[in-house]
């Protein structure tokens, strides 16, 4: 399976470059450029919410050309049928965690602070990306080579990031081991995804309820009488 998402995520990859940067003679290939590129959205988007509401399994490339309103060839013709797609989906996934990294959130003047306000913009980006959270998921428990990508290509670039931020306040990190640090950054993802996603979607819960407790457990870490952060 992941041999084949790479396989497709390649094709998928050399297919956006000839959309992009294909050459212009009046207009016209530019604006078959751009109504490809539309295309290839909206079946990706489609897709997404197909698989999320109905199943991966269950979901015929009819299903989901209809949604988009595209002809069923498409999909095939651009991403090889469901398999690609899926693959697209990630390699969106990549392209918006970039943008992520880099967003307006300022940094907070302390650590504490910054961790707070890292886990409650854990959670917000978490619920935003349930759709895509409720197709991989179950794609993972049945297909570990789905697990291994998304881990690669997105969780471990979040965490990073998000370590990095913490790590600019090197007036804590200096008194604090590495691996605190670490282990910070590390509960911002785990926080963003048990009440960002867990408890609202899979359990139920009131998301304004399940934020708020995530705030609450946040600063249960940070008063960890092994490591007091605000000493």
């Amino acid at each position: 399976m992941l041999k084949t998402m790479k396989r497709n995520t390649k094709r998928t990859g050399q297919l956006a470059g000839r959309v992009e940067f294909g050459p212009s003679e009046n207009g016209t290939s530019s604006k078959r450029s751009r109504d490809r590129a539309a295309k290839k959205q909206a079946l990706i988007r489609a897709a997404l919410g197909l698989f999320a509401s109905k199943g991966y399994e269950v979901t015929t490339t009819r299903e989901i050309a209809a949604s988009a309103g595209c002809a069923e060839g498409l999909i095939h013709r651009y991403f090889s049928g469901k398999a690609g797609l899926l693959a697209a989906m990630i390699e969106h996934r990549v392209s918006k965690e970039a943008l992520d990294s880099s967003d307006d959130l300022r940094p907070a003047p302390n650590l504490e602070d910054e961790f707070l306000q890292l886990v409650n913009r854990e959670v917000e980006r978490v619920w935003e990306s349930r759709d895509f959270l409720r197709v991989f998921i179950p794609r993972a428990i049945v297909d570990p080579d789905v697990g291994t990508a998304m881990n690669k290509a997105l969780i471990s670039v979040r965490a990073k990031a998000i370590l990095n931020r913490l790590k600019h306040h090197e007036s804590h990190a200096t008194t604090l081991p590495q691996e605190t640090i670490e282990a910070l950054a590390q509960a911002v993802g785990m926080l963003g995804l048990v009440f960002g996603f867990v408890r609202p979607v899979l359990l139920g819960q009131d998301r304004l309820r399940a934020k708020k407790m995530a705030t609450t457990v946040a600063k249960m870490f940070l008063g960890n009488p092994l490591y007091p952060l605000a000493a």
